[in-house]
């Protein structure tokens, strides 16, 4: 846990940045749950570091849209910011039920395209740079980058609707 602490903690404040000030639910906390959903997986064969941190934004993930949906229990919609996914991700507006819709609309790129959703998971959700996709997928920074592009116009269009 102390190799990876660092680096978990790191991808929780990203998610952070994007939730509701006052949120109940902090970095730490984050890191916490995630770990002990980690220590509960089974039948996962580790790859590499680069693995690890690719199921550990998958958890995070999850827990951050389970949270939303929890959260969220009046109609979907109402009053909430339009989430807009362009360049400048660091800067979203407060996520709530729309970390839900984008959550099941990347489910439905994932059926289309698992590839481009993994992108949008580890870009959007983990943090991680253009390099750091393209290492955990083994893929080049030239296909990240186009899927990345893809992604976002396919999401966008999906979230419009």
């Amino acid at each position: 846990m102390p190799l990876v602490y660092g680096e978990l903690r790191r991808m929780a404040r990203h998610y952070m940045q994007r939730e509701k000030p006052g949120n109940t639910l902090q970095a730490t906390a984050l890191v916490n749950e995630a770990f002990l959903r980690l220590v509960d997986v089974t039948g996962v064969h580790w790859q590499d570091r680069a693995h690890f941190f690719a199921i550990s934004a998958q958890i995070m993930r999850r827990i951050l849209v389970d949270a939303a949906r929890a959260r969220g229990s009046g109609k979907r919609g109402g009053g909430v910011a339009r989430l807009d996914l362009n360049e400048s991700i660091d800067a979203l507006p407060e996520l709530d039920s729309r970390l839900v819709d984008l959550d099941e609309a990347l489910e439905s790129l994932a059926r289309f395209d698992v590839r481009k959703a993994k992108v949008v998971e580890l870009r959007f959700f983990g943090g991680l740079s253009v390099k750091e996709t393209a290492e955990v997928l083994k893929i080049s920074p030239v296909s990240v980058k186009r899927d990345w592009r893809l992604a976002r116009a396919w999401l966008m269009h999906e979230l419009s609707r």
